[in-house]
């Protein structure tokens, strides 16, 4: 028993520790958009140690600022842009280039989502989703592979999409929808771009507490009606090492002969009941009005 409790627990260690060797990312650029916070600082900060340069990306300077400053002056390069914006990403790819030389990867990780029945969701508040995950994730993709085709770069981009991007998921509509596309774009691109020495990869994460989104996605409040480490065959939450190391891998060129795949990391949860947000179906109506209440207060803290 103790020797079996033994390997146990070195087992738990092993998943919040580097995976790579150092140097893995040596000469690489890349840009990671929603990176000055969550899971995308997570990646950042990892790629950084690996040896990469990194842009990061988001509408809120004060936060890419305070990311930059945290990591790495020096190889952090943080830039406002909204990636909804067609002419706002192009200028971002001109500035990575100006700043750091070159640009060789992207990690489209910036997104939006609400919890919410569909039917009281506002055609904007859909288009919010839309617009920030697929259109951005397109504009990020064309401006950059239009850049690495004329110049004969070799890239690497990795999209964070989701499991219910192939299940779909009740109550999450728009980012289901969205994420779908993305998916389809990843598979797609990763057939069509080969020839020019791109490489087209997805993470697709389960459960990963981050602070704001996480509180924003799932309050206090929720917590009697939705305990996401139960729907866990592993029965924990995902550690931000454990995402980290694997998008490391995908934009590293251990991965060379990885393209088109999508890796789902969730601990087994689709598995176990697919469609992520499904069980709300419990929420009474009234509870709804409740839990609204405390998200949009929890958004204008954030």
């Amino acid at each position: 028993m103790a020797l079996v409790n033994g390997l146990f627990l070195t087992a738990m260690s092993l998943y919040t520790q580097s995976m790579l060797r150092d140097g893995s990312l040596e000469g690489k650029v890349i840009w990671v958009t929603g990176g000055g916070t969550g899971l995308g600082k997570s990646m950042v900060k990892y790629f950084v140690e690996l040896g990469a340069k990194v842009a990061i990306s988001g509408r809120r300077e004060e936060k890419l600022q305070e990311a930059a400053a945290e990591i790495s002056i020096e190889n952090v390069f943080p830039v406002v842009c909204d990636v909804r914006e067609s002419n706002e990403v192009e200028a971002t790819v001109k500035a990575i280039v100006a700043h750091f030389g070159t640009l060789n990867g992207l990690v489209n990780n910036a997104a939006g989502n609400f919890i919410s029945p569909t039917e009281r969701l506002s055609h904007r508040a859909f288009d919010v989703v839309i617009d920030i995950v697929l259109k951005g994730s397109k504009n990020c993709t064309l401006s950059c592979g239009k850049y690495w085709i004329e110049n004969k770069i070799p890239a690497s981009v990795l999209n964070i999409v989701t499991t219910y991007a192939w299940t779909g998921s009740g109550y999450v509509v728009p980012s289901a929808t969205a994420k779908a596309g993305v998916l389809a774009m990843t598979r797609s691109l990763a057939v069509e771009w080969a020839k020019y020495g791109m490489r087209h990869n997805a993470i697709a994460p389960g459960p990963f507490p981050t602070k704001g989104a996480w509180d924003r996605l799932f309050p206090k409040e929720m917590s009697d009606k939705i305990n996401l480490e139960s729907r866990v065959p592993l029965k924990r939450v995902g550690h931000h090492q454990e995402l980290a190391n694997l998008a490391a891998y995908l934009m590293s060129d251990f991965s060379a002969y990885v393209n088109g795949e999508v890796v789902t990391i969730d601990g087994g949860e689709w598995l176990q009941g697919a469609g992520q947000f499904n069980q709300m179906e419990a929420i009474t109506q009234e509870e709804w009005d409740f839990l609204e209440k405390i998200v949009r207060a929890n958004q204008k803290k954030s």
